[in-house]
């Protein structure tokens, strides 16, 4: 298993995983539920030990594809400067989610303030990851890069230009 292998393997999770987590901790919020919340904190610290993987095997597969046909430097630059935003986010995630975690183990009165806080960093969290994904799946998706579909339906309209109107067109020799 190469670092490009291992990066598509590890990547997925720190998305899903803080999506799911903020769901989470908004029900046990809502259910003043420590269990549900501090499962939710489980999420986002192996949500961030993901990011930690990604991020170590992300430079490996980015050598192995960027003089790949169709990929170039300029679109795994940009998939890396939003993943390393993102993964900085989930470390903090990760640190208050520790945090969390002890608070609720101990009844402190400040628990529920964290638990507010893990909310608002997993809010750009979950902005980012869709930043990161999106931008990740341009790398070898290119039917849902921006520019692809600009692309496309120009050399469409420009190869409806140029096919003859077959009936004004002059037959030609092999049509007789």
């Amino acid at each position: 298993m190469n670092d490009a292998h291992l990066h598509m393997v590890v990547n997925h999770f720190p998305i899903i995983g803080t999506i799911l987590g903020l769901g989470v901790l908004i029900a046990g919020i809502i259910l003043k539920n420590n269990s549900v919340i501090n499962t939710a904190y489980a999420l986002f610290i192996v949500a961030a030990l993901f990011a930690l993987a990604s991020m170590a095997t992300g430079e490996g597969a980015e050598e192995m594809v960027e003089d790949m046909p169709n990929i170039g430097k300029r679109i795994i630059h940009e998939h890396e400067e939003i993943a390393e935003k993102l993964a900085i986010v989930l470390y903090l995630l990760g640190a208050i989610s520790i945090l969390g975690l002890i608070l609720n183990i101990k009844n402190h009165s400040k628990a529920i303030f964290i638990s507010f806080a893990a909310v608002i960093v997993a809010i750009v969290s979950v902005y980012l990851t869709t930043l990161v994904g999106t931008s990740g799946g341009e790398i070898r998706h290119t039917e849902i890069r921006e520019e692809s579909i600009d692309s496309a339906v120009k050399n469409s309209i420009d190869s409806e230009k140029q096919v003859p109107d077959l009936k004004t067109s002059e037959p030609k020799e092999y049509d007789r």
